[in-house]
């Protein structure tokens, strides 16, 4: 009997394998990063290539270094980075062009197009999103327009569209060799390009970005008994049934058995990702927040079940803002280093960073902002810079929280939160401070690649039903809040006269 699911997590700046028992415990994981490609000011590329062999080698590395075999995994689940599009041929398993990663914002003139003529509204009824640079349509109408060959390719059904999980999956199903092009509901739902209430391509948006359809991939449900196809590669880690695929932050919902509406969750990664679970309900937002697909679980024999949708706030830069610091300032050698650097001070000495990189998403999607350091002064240090970056974290995700409130009437009394900025620990007071809520992380903090291990394991009856998977659930800490009611608005006051500062940065045609 297989005693385990596995989960290929492919992210923003890196790929991992990771290795699940029935209770949910991690029992092997492998983690390779891959490099960011910056080409000019505001684009972000990957190499997909690089992405496959990195996400290839960690599964076979974290199997090899467990000694289990294929016959040891019940299923294998998938997921990954939303947004980020790549675009193949599918007779000769090469990409035209790197791929194009959800922070990008080459496609500014695309998105600001569509909102001046109207078109907007249609997409936002339809889709559930903004038109923004964050989406996958403007990156693909971009390869179409701009890379030789591909729009030729694309009308005779050659060049194939996908996120990183249509892109891994159609590799590690044998790609040229039978590899199946296919997605799930979650991912679709991040395109501009599916109806969320038909759950399928639709004709008006494809015209909008003039994307023939016969590039994109089947669309399936999150968790699919029928699976995607079995895992085909060498040395021995061939024949597991593939049959969970969900974007990251909907599979870290998964994770967090966020099941119930009004149950919702945060995770801190290269941005920070809020979910809220409104159930079998399209809740429209009135205050910024994307309306997207959660998961659709597999139903009964006659087909999937009703899919469940939530409401989201995405946030472009929070643990990138702290990589920025190691990377291009150089103030800090690690990221671990910044939460001792911020205990240096007692406060943000005035300071607030707002480190809007690739504009404002949400609640703002303000594609003119850029990134602003304001209120210095001469008594400023690197250690008030450290500590302004943790504060941006917190009221990126208050600006959110605040807006979530609004659209669904739901005051959050606890906020589940997952992901690597959770392991700072002044990082989560201060979320706690800045909320007035208190701040709950769970035991397993790679909620992520657990959701997508679930997924799989629901398909083919490992766990039988979610109660199982709440039984999973343990909390690791609890931070509780500190600050006073006055300080709480008064640090907030602040950070949005900051946030003022950074809009209208940029003239966009």
């Amino acid at each position: 009997m297989a005693d385990f699911v596995g989960a290929i997590d492919q992210g923003t700046t890196s790929s991992r394998f990771m290795i699940f028992d029935h209770g949910g415990n991690e029992r092997g994981k492998h983690q390779l990063e891959h490099a960011q490609i910056l080409p000019r000011a505001g684009w972000v590329e990957h190499n997909p290539v690089e992405i496959w062999e990195r996400s290839s080698a960690v599964l076979q590395t974290a199997m090899n270094a467990s000694g289990l075999a294929p016959s040891d995994f019940a299923a294998l689940g998938i997921t990954n980075q939303r947004e980020t599009a790549v675009v193949w041929n599918r007779k000769t398993g090469r990409p035209y062009y790197n791929a194009i990663v959800w922070q990008d914002t080459r496609t500014d003139r695309i998105a600001s197009a569509l909102e001046r003529d109207g078109r907007g509204d249609v997409i936002r009824a339809k889709a559930g999103l903004p038109p923004a640079t964050y989406f996958s349509a403007g990156k693909v109408q971009w390869i179409l327009e701009n890379v030789d060959g591909v729009r030729a390719d694309a009308e005779r059904g050659d060049a194939l569209f996908g996120n990183t999980d249509s892109w891994l999956l159609w590799n590690l199903t044998g790609g040229v060799n039978g590899g199946v092009h296919i997605t799930d509901v979650t991912n679709a739902s991040r395109t501009m390009l599916m109806n969320l209430e038909t759950l399928q391509w639709d004709d008006e948006l494809l015209g909008f970005f003039e994307i023939p359809r016969a590039m994109l991939p089947e669309i399936r449900p999150s968790s699919d008994p029928r699976g995607y196809g079995e895992l085909r590669l060498p040395r021995g880690a061939a024949g597991i049934p593939l049959t969970g695929d969900l974007g990251d932050q909907q599979a870290a919902t998964v994770g967090q058995v966020c099941f119930s509406p009004g149950e919702a969750k945060n995770t801190y990664g290269t941005g920070n990702f809020m979910l809220l679970n409104t159930g079998e309900d399209l809740v429209r937002s009135a205050n910024g927040l994307l309306t997207t697909v959660c998961y659709q679980f597999a139903g009964k024999e006659d087909g999937p079940a009703k899919p469940v949708y939530a409401l989201e706030g995405s946030i472009a830069v929070t643990g990138s803002a702290v990589q920025w610091l190691r990377d291009q300032l150089g103030i800090i050698s690690g990221a671990a280093e910044v939460e001792s650097l911020a205990r240096q001070v007692d406060d943000n000495g005035g300071m607030y960073f707002v480190p809007a990189f690739s504009g404002l998403f949400a609640p703002y999607w303000r594609s003119d902002a850029r990134g602003a350091i304001v209120g210095l002064s001469r008594f400023n240090t690197n250690a008030h810079l450290a500590r302004a970056t943790l504060e941006s974290i917190c009221y990126q995700s208050r600006d959110v929280i605040d807006a979530m409130a609004a659209d669904s009437g739901v005051r959050l009394e606890v906020l589940k939160v997952d992901g690597g900025v959770t392991a700072n620990e002044l990082c989560m007071q201060l979320q706690a401070d800045i909320l007035g809520v208190p701040v709950s992380r769970p035991v397993v903090a790679e909620t992520t690649a657990l959701g997508a291990a679930y997924a799989a394991g629901l398909a083919v009856g490992f766990w039988a039903h979610t109660d199982e998977l709440r039984e999973n659930w343990n909390e690791s800490q609890r931070w509780k809040p500190e600050w006073s009611d006055a300080k709480r608005a008064e640090g907030h006051a602040g950070w949005r006269k900051a946030v003022s500062r950074t809009l209208d940065w940029v003239e966009i045609d």
